[in-house]
């Protein structure tokens, strides 16, 4: 760690440090350069909640499995209103412990481990971009449980960090996800068992801290012991989504509820693109949709046919072919023939519009994206909401 970057941790300690000696209640809000954020609640100069980070929804996923596991979370729906929330997640926490759902402990344990893991983030992030703070008392939340001091967690999160440090895995992200990407040679180097084990959790749909969580293990030791396999090339560590609860949204005046079902239309983007492939996300899953996000082209194809969507976006712009090359492809393939193919373009010159045609595609989108051209050209390809309930 350089100086400039020795600086920048020093100043977060030390603001922690000066809330908890002012016996500060609020919020304080730190972010990077890179547009990262995060928000640290306290009460009296303790941390009762932190939130926002990457992947909120994995993390809230993730803690309720390891220490609230008689909770289905796939079962708690939420509205649009409690999601506007920053402290959405600590609402659903304090709900559930109001309603006896869950224990004293077993919130204490959640609130505890999310504060660790967005300490141990900040702290990387820190590592490499440049860090602002400010303080808001604009929103004080209660703490219905007894909470460690700040001073305990700022040490345990230290601890940990010196711990990544010591295991040689200071550039990469707990946040990444694992995926197997020569299984050949992995099967000549390890046992069956073993390999399988890898087939079955190192497919790229779970963070290195959700690995953890389901091995049981810490997130240093399940990370270093990737490590050989990463430095091959045999594991890929990738950027994976969020996994949002799923949204109830109300209208009040029409009194519709759109409501995300096994029967929602499946749309899947073939994108490289993460903050593009986010945005349709954002738009898609709250309006009752199911989105599944493609990254790695040269794999899209199995993908496609093991799910099967409703409607295909396609990114023009691929690393290693083009989305024309992709419509055309799937085009030939009887299972898509009648799919609507939507590619997704950066001008609306006239020879897009007739590549696109040539190749096959139901219709095009111009980014940037907003919500409405999206929502309109789902449900003019597809049969959207014909299962909206109205209610009298």
């Amino acid at each position: 760690m350089n100086h400039s970057q020795m600086v920048v941790v020093n100043k977060l300690i030390n603001e922690f440090k000066s809330c908890t000696q002012l016996k500060y209640s609020g919020k304080l809000n730190i972010k990077s350069v890179n547009g990262q954020k995060w928000i640290f609640y306290y009460h009296g100069g303790k941390i009762i909640w932190a939130t926002a980070g990457t992947h909120p929804f994995r993390r809230l996923r993730r803690q309720i499995a390891q220490y609230c596991p008689n909770i289905d979370i796939d079962k708690i729906h939420l509205h649009p209103q409690e999601l506007s929330l920053d402290y959405w997640d600590y609402c659903l926490l304090v709900f559930l412990y109001n309603q006896q759902k869950i224990k004293p402990e077993q919130m204490r344990a959640v609130i505890e481990n999310t504060t660790a893991e967005l300490l141990f983030d900040l702290t990387q992030q820190a590592d490499f971009y440049s860090i602002s703070c400010d303080r808001d008392q604009e929103i004080i939340l209660e703490a219905p449980v007894k909470i460690i001091d700040a001073d305990m967690s700022l040490k345990l999160m230290q601890e940990s960090w010196q711990h990544w440090l010591a295991a040689g895995l200071k550039n990469i992200s707990p946040n990444l996800a694992p995926i197997l990407r020569k299984p050949e040679q992995l099967h000549k180097q390890v046992s069956s068992a073993v390999y399988n084990n890898f087939v079955t959790l190192i497919n790229g749909k779970y963070t290195l801290w959700d690995l953890a969580v389901k091995m049981k293990q810490s997130v240093v030791l399940v990370t270093h012991s990737l490590l050989p396999y990463i430095s091959k090339g045999i594991i890929e560590l990738v950027e994976v989504f969020d996994l949002p609860l799923q949204i109830i949204e109300v209208n009040n005046n029409s009194l519709i509820k759109k409501i995300t079902t096994s029967n929602s239309p499946r749309i899947a983007c073939v994108n490289n693109n993460l903050s593009v492939s986010q945005t349709l996300e954002n738009i898609l899953i709250p309006n009752g949709f199911r989105f599944i996000n493609i990254q790695d082209t040269v794999h899209a194809l199995p993908i496609l046919i093991e799910y099967r969507p409703n409607l295909i976006f396609l990114n023009l712009v691929q690393p290693v072919t083009n989305g024309y090359e992709i419509c055309a492809q799937l085009r030939r393939i009887s299972l898509f023939a009648n799919t609507p193919i939507v590619i997704l373009r950066d001008s609306d010159s006239p020879l897009d519009q007739i590549r696109a045609k040539v190749a096959g595609s139901t219709d095009l989108l111009a980014k940037p994206v907003s919500s409405d051209k999206v929502i309109d050209i789902v449900c003019k390809h597809t049969q959207a909401f014909s299962e909206l309930v109205i209610s009298h």
